[in-house]
């Protein structure tokens, strides 16, 4: 017996095959598997305007192999038009929507599985959180990025312009430069261009087995999406008929395969939340220490933005995903007996895969970028449960300076703009975790204003709230217990002096330790920011940044 036949099977199930006809659906069609096709789609941006037309070509695969597919939208929030704004507190949360929203369709109407299309930032970790949490036989495909930028005959990405705003409140760049920066950092729909959290998270969905190898790199605007959406709807009644869910893909080793491709490529450090996240709802024993102890013996080998040269359209020039999976797999730092959503093992998926000219776009394991990975876990008394430093991102791995304290990220950003933050100060913003903000903000915004006023190697900025994959600098976030837990970043002090040691992975307030412990306990905690509404109801749920911010 089917799952979707509780639904559409059986002479007392004629009301609900009413409905189903009323949409031109046939007793045939409801005798197949009923399966959904999940997109995050709406028109707030071009990262995932096109997602309904992929969906439409994965609806065609289903169609193929003798499904019958029944299209859905989840929400989307476009980090980038967000960002800045009280509008960012609700980027983290559309992640716990799109796995709701996924659950929710799929389980009421019984569908036997589903296919995910996803794009900006947090689609594609919602939708893998849905696949591991309801385990019923589904996949995701990423729908693409846009392609590079041209600014005065050079390649840009979006975190370039944000670079430029900086530049601009500092005096450096003329508005009309400005403006002209903006009318051509992204000339097509698709994701932002450069190794940020959308590009990251694609080539998760790849690395952890939940999606076809190569789909992942295709630009937004490529044929070969088209391709890939038809053959992920044929693929999906593949894995109904082999009956192969996602935790059968899931393991431990796959999910440090995924931390190993991050750490590797540089990736964005919101994918140290997301890989949390999924691994929490495939019931996958995964920590912060986990991400430290890959990272101090994979080499980063990627050159890609924000700290690189290139972008994920010039990656897959080169063959993609694909091609940097299989470089780690010949040096044995890939497991490849993991199973994909092929049938095959990663191994089995990769044999074929030739290592031609990687034009600078990915560098050998010999002579790699940095001899460590990409992002480093910080500990501390300023950070007991870890905090996140993606050290590929910065010139400088140790900085120790005075504390610059403020309760917001608008606040922060004021201050940079009226010329208060001085070389050397530690940024300190707080109350802006998952439950402070709520909403773990990014900030991009904060940290773009810093680089372009010069600051980026000689200010630091450690926070409880998060950055975008396109930050760079001396930037710390994920300070983990947060302020409104009463963490230790609660009761710093202007001019404190804070240390910071990337390199052995420490993040110290510097006072006596009696003298912490009495701030601690005459701490008192603030209002909530909201007392109504879905923040209010996140920030009552949602759970430590070092745990991924799931909602508990």
């Amino acid at each position: 017996m089917k799952r979707s036949d509780i639904t559409y099977s059986g002479p007392e199930r004629s009301p609900n095959r009413s409905y189903m006809k009323a949409m031109g659906l046939t007793d045939d069609d409801l005798s197949k598997y009923v399966v959904g096709v999940a997109a995050a789609w709406n028109e707030a941006g071009p990262c995932n305007i096109h997602a309904l037309s992929l969906a439409n070509n994965t609806k065609e695969g289903i169609r193929h192999n003798n499904g019958t597919p029944r299209l859905f939208a989840t929400p989307v929030v476009i980090d980038g038009i967000a960002m800045g704004t009280e509008g960012m507190k609700y980027s983290l949360v559309s992640r716990e929507l799109i796995a709701n929203t996924v659950e929710s369709t799929v389980n009421a109407h019984n569908y036997d599985g589903f296919a995910a299309i996803s794009g900006c930032d947090k689609t594609s970790p919602g939708m893998m959180m849905a696949m591991a949490r309801m385990n019923l036989p589904s996949i995701v495909m990423y729908g693409g990025t846009t392609l590079p930028g041209y600014f005065h005959g050079k390649e840009i990405a979006v975190g370039d312009l944000f670079e430029a705003v900086g530049s601009y409140l500092n005096g450096n760049m003329a508005i009309e430069e400005l403006k002209l920066m903006e009318d051509h950092a992204i000339p097509t729909v698709g994701s932002c261009g450069g190794l940020y959290t959308a590009n990251t998270m694609a080539m998760m969905t790849e690395t952890l087995g939940l999606a076809l190898p190569g789909s992942a790199s295709p630009p937004a605007v490529d044929g070969a999406k088209v391709k890939y959406a038809y053959e992920t709807g044929k693929t999906l009644m593949d894995l109904l008929e082999n009956d192969l869910k996602p935790r059968d893909i899931l393991t431990e080793e796959s999910f440090y395969n995924a931390v190993t491709v991050l750490m590797a490529s540089g990736g964005s450090t919101n994918a140290v939340l997301h890989l949390l996240a999924i691994a929490h709802e495939a019931n996958i024993k995964l920590n912060m220490d986990d991400f430290d102890r890959i990272s101090k013996k994979i080499p980063e080998i990627v050159n890609m933005k924000p700290s690189g040269e290139y972008v994920m359209a010039d990656l897959d020039k080169i063959g993609g995903v694909p091609v940097l999976m299989k470089i780690l797999l010949d040096h044995n730092l890939l497991n490849g007996e993991q199973l994909t959503v092929t049938g095959k093992t990663i191994s089995e998926n990769l044999k074929d895969i030739k290592i031609m000219n990687k034009k600078n776009v990915i560098f050998d394991v010999e002579k790699p970028i940095n001899s460590s990975g990409g992002i480093r876990i910080l500990k501390g008394n300023l950070a007991t449960e870890g905090s996140v430093f993606k050290i590929s991102a910065s010139n400088v791995k140790y900085h120790k300076g005075p504390a610059k304290v403020f309760d917001s990220e608008d606040d922060t950003f004021k201050a940079i703009k009226d010329k208060k933050i001085a070389p050397g100060d530690v940024v300190v913003i707080r109350y802006e975790g998952p439950k402070g903000g709520p909403g773990m903000r990014e900030m991009l915004s904060v940290t773009s204003a810093l680089v372009g006023a010069g600051l980026g190697d000689s200010v630091a900025l450690i926070t409880d709230g998060r950055f975008s994959g396109a930050t760079r600098g001396i930037m710390i976030g994920h300070v983990a217990p947060e302020a409104m837990d009463g963490g230790a970043i609660a009761v710093v002090r202007n001019n404190d002096i804070i240390e910071i040691d990337g390199n052995n992975g420490k993040i110290k307030l510097l006072i006596d330790e009696n003298e912490l412990n009495n701030r601690l306990r005459n701490w008192k905690k603030p209002e909530p920011k909201h007392k109504t509404g879905l923040l209010h109801q996140y920030s009552r749920l949602v759970s430590s940044s070092s745990k991924g911010a799931v909602l508990d």
